[in-house]
């Protein structure tokens, strides 16, 4: 990087932004066109027409990613506009946002990439000559040709080093309690889940139960119930910051959270007031550790088939059926199992939501319940809590305990809380790519070769600025779509794509990381062979990438048709 010192003044764009706004215009000129193209294929009588979105796949999920790459632009610009009111715009966070919209800029003219070897590309959807008008309009024309260019990305590589005595390179913007709150939970996962989670991982260990309950401690199983049932009350942004330090030590740890989340939220949504006065209270403080019951094997995201059935006799609901990729389920005391009340009905219309207790269990005796077995699925990553296939043969669960008392509101219910699921899954796909940000930059600083650390190389520290810049965009998107929830507006949209753009970039993140480890990194002593294994599952659960391509792209087009 010598002699490169001289160009970081002049290697930000002037008035950038206002640059910035200008693109987001031109870049929603673009979004018009590509609608009006799409409507004629995928609605040609005023309606999405379900065949044509069968037909056109690569189409529609193509529309899905690129409307969410440009809304990741507009609040990277929202963001740094906010940021630059406030005088805290500086010139990291300036020449990684220009980076970030140099190169979503650039796909979006010549082709938006969607997964590996999968890219759509402007011809595909009929827009050639509007992608040609994008990229030469004069805003979006400077950030291509000078946002990402090689001074800027040596100029952003000269303040990497130093953020590592940073929680993150950019200031997010958070004010002063999130702030507290995110130094509170990285001080704790430096000191308590980092040391120890590789080797967790290696052994395919448990989290700790000692692990467990300072978490409990912290309050991070309660962070989201309102005060009243025992919670902290602080809302998702909170859960955010929580989910991104936590995941940033270990995905695992990350993802303990989410089952008091999920059963937290369905209890408030559908549950009676003795239901939300027995559970919530213990669930916040970690005496009640729930587990979500809900996929079968062959069903995947296709939840309307489900056939486990809950026969009703007497006083109790007796659940038959088998169940997969349960999450956490030996050491749970509480299930959320859907199931189906109607045996009449092949859809949605016929499925409850069951508050299911059950004892904890071990590795011996993995599930000391009548009526219920199960056996542990291998995974490559993503352990720590360990994935189980269930059985349940007439496994008894009291009436009352049927969410809010009523038979066919359990998909209902769930879908109310996929909302908070995605933003939460987003957030740990941010903490998975600034742990593979925070270990690629810290071997490159330490690795030597040809006489120099292999950060000096620009193929190296290149791949270091972008994971920073993806990060900014994924953060924002992130956070933006927690505010909207906290704000109660409908955000499924944004949580969507934010989950979506999120589990590209920490794989991305991960694969770079690992490149740069080079053999090393192949090797499964270093940890980074585990955040590359853990990031693999952020595009498959809680939607399939590809699911949830096809759901964006239905809500942004239903909201005109």
């Amino acid at each position: 990087m010598d002699g490169m010192a001289d160009v970081k003044a002049s290697a930000v764009i002037e008035n950038l932004t206002a640059t910035l706004t200008e693109a987001i215009s031109a870049a929603d000129t673009y979004k018009s066109a590509l609608r009006t193209k799409i409507d004629a294929i995928l609605a040609p009588e005023g309606k999405v027409d379900r065949k044509a979105f069968a037909a056109h796949q690569h189409i529609a999920h193509g529309f899905a990613w690129i409307v969410t790459t440009i809304e990741t632009l507009r609040e990277t610009a929202n963001w740094a506009i906010r940021l630059e009111e406030e005088s805290k715009f500086g010139e990291i966070e300036a020449l990684l946002t220009q980076i970030l919209f140099s190169e979503y800029l650039a796909q979006l003219a010549t082709g938006v990439a969607m997964n590996q070897g999968e890219v759509i590309r402007p011809h595909e959807l009929g827009t050639a000559t509007e992608a040609a008008a994008l990229a030469s309009a004069p805003a979006v024309q400077t950030l291509i040709t000078l946002g990402k260019s090689p001074a800027a990305m040596a100029a952003a590589a000269t303040h990497l080093p130093d953020s590592l005595s940073r929680a993150t390179v950019e200031n997010t913007g958070e004010d002063e309690t999130m702030t507290m709150i995110r130094d509170q939970f990285r001080r704790y996962t430096d000191d308590k889940i980092v040391p120890y989670a590789h080797e967790w991982h290696l052994n395919n260990d448990y989290i700790p139960m000692d692990v467990v309950n300072e978490m409990a401690e912290l309050g991070v199983f309660g962070l989201t119930i309102p005060e009243e049932h025992g919670g902290l009350g602080m809302g998702k942004t909170a859960m955010c910051v929580v989910s991104e330090e936590l995941s940033r030590g270990y995905i695992g740890t990350g993802s303990l959270g989410t089952r008091s989340e999920i059963a937290a939220e369905l209890i408030i949504i559908g549950g009676t007031q003795e239901q939300k006065e027995r559970y919530l209270p213990a669930i916040a403080s970690g005496e009640i550790l729930p587990t979500a019951v809900f996929t079968e094997p062959n069903t995947g995201s296709d939840l309307g088939s489900l056939r486990t059935r809950a026969v009703k006799d007497g006083e109790t609901y007796k659940i038959t059926g088998n169940k997969t990729w349960i999450t956490h389920p030996v050491r749970a005391d509480l299930m959320t199992v859907l199931a189906r009340t109607n045996p009449e009905t092949t859809n949605f219309s016929g499925l409850s939501m069951f508050l299911a207790e059950k004892p904890r269990g071990t590795d011996e005796t993995l599930f000391p319940a009548d009526g219920m077995t199960g056996g542990e699925i291998e995974v490559l990553g993503y352990r720590g809590m360990k994935e189980y296939e269930i059985g349940f043969d007439e496994f008894e669960v009291p009436a009352k305990n049927l969410l809010g008392e009523t038979e066919g509101m359990g998909f209902k219910h769930l879908m109310e809380t996929f909302e908070s699921a995605r933003i939460q899954t987003a957030a740990r796909a941010v903490g998975v790519a600034q742990c593979a940000l925070e270990l690629g930059l810290q071997y490159a600083l330490d690795r030597s070769q040809f006489g120099q650390p292999i950060f000096n190389f620009p193929r190296v520290s290149n791949k270091l600025v972008m994971m920073a810049a993806e990060l900014i965009g994924i953060r924002q998107l992130t956070y933006f779509s927690a505010r909207q929830k906290d704000n109660d507006k409908r955000c499924d949209l944004e949580a969507g794509m934010a989950k979506m753009l999120a589990a590209r970039a920490a794989w991305a993140a991960a694969d770079n990381a690992l490149q740069i480890h080079g053999g090393n990194g192949f090797a499964l002593e270093y940890p980074i062979s585990r955040v590359l294994q853990d990031a693999r599952i952020l595009n498959i659960f809680e939607g399939a990438g590809e699911v949830q391509a096809m759901v964006i792209a239905r809500r942004v087009m239903s909201e005109a048709n």
